[in-house]
């Protein structure tokens, strides 16, 4: 009984080096990425790890914390602004491997108001009263001073002559889904996001779009950070298929690349 007993635990010690770290490792990205592609860039995600077997973990947030975390250490191995500042900041800050970078997408900006709201069918040009349309509510977008949604939105509205009167009434908010929030739950009259933010909450309404030519152009450029992983080349490339701009373009993005098969 004593020799059974002792093979067992024998066998019973051997048992960790069975599923020892380098026998059950898996290959991992990380992946930090702009608040707006959440809902796309998860379904992309789960395509990919479908296919490849590679699980991604994605941080959500505004470009600007997202870069500052990269520049600060934080291990990323893909970085996905919504604009082209961040992207830049980043690379000026030695973050990025800069031979990698690409401008992925292109988004647009719209007004919109909560569901039941008696706003609609807002015309946005020159000299637009957006002050006045607010009422005694707020405006909600991501902070002009950093969130690329809201330095769009104040881009806009100074080239049309509405930003100094309607300032005021401006609620900051950390990201553009954080404002998309504040709207859907009534906290604000209303907002000024992506159009594909829009699509996906159906407690607001798009009440009008802002001209294309009223702000710089919106484009999500994409990059491998300096200390990436190797497999990183494969996911960027998968970005870049056809498979993924049927993905993204059904959330409302503008594919601004040739896809590869």
């Amino acid at each position: 009984m004593k020799r059974v007993a002792g093979l067992f635990l024998a066998f019973a010690i051997s048992l960790p080096a069975l599923y020892s770290p380098a026998a059950a490792q898996e290959k991992a990205l990380t992946v930090f990425a702009a608040a707006s592609m959440k809902n796309a860039l998860d379904e992309i995600d789960a395509a990919y790890t479908a296919r490849s077997g590679v699980r991604i973990t994605v941080s959500y947030a505004a470009s600007s914390a997202l870069a500052k975390q990269i520049e600060q250490g934080a291990p990323a191995d893909v970085f996905i602004s919504a604009d082209t500042d961040w992207m830049d900041y980043a690379i000026g800050k030695k973050s990025i491997n800069e031979p990698t970078r690409v401008n992925l997408l292109g988004n647009s900006i719209v007004m919109i108001a909560p569901k039941d709201s008696k706003i609609d069918n807002v015309n946005i040009g020159a000299g637009f009263n957006l002050a006045k349309l607010a009422g005694d509510g707020k405006i909600a977008t991501g902070d002009v001073k950093s969130v690329p949604v809201g330095k769009y939105a104040k881009a806009a509205l100074e080239k049309l002559g509405s930003w100094q009167a309607a300032e005021p009434k401006f609620a900051m908010a950390e990201s553009v889904r954080a404002a998309l929030t504040l709207v859907a739950r009534g906290e604000a009259a209303l907002g000024i996001v992506y159009s594909t933010d829009a699509i996906i909450e159906p407690g607001v309404k798009v009440v009008g779009a802002f001209p294309a030519d009223s702000h710089p152009a919106i484009i999500y450029p994409v990059a491998a950070t300096t200390t990436a992983k190797p497999e990183t080349a494969d996911y960027l490339a998968f970005l870049r298929s056809t498979a993924a701009k049927t993905i993204l373009e059904k959330y409302g993005f503008k594919f601004l690349l040739s896809p590869t098969t």
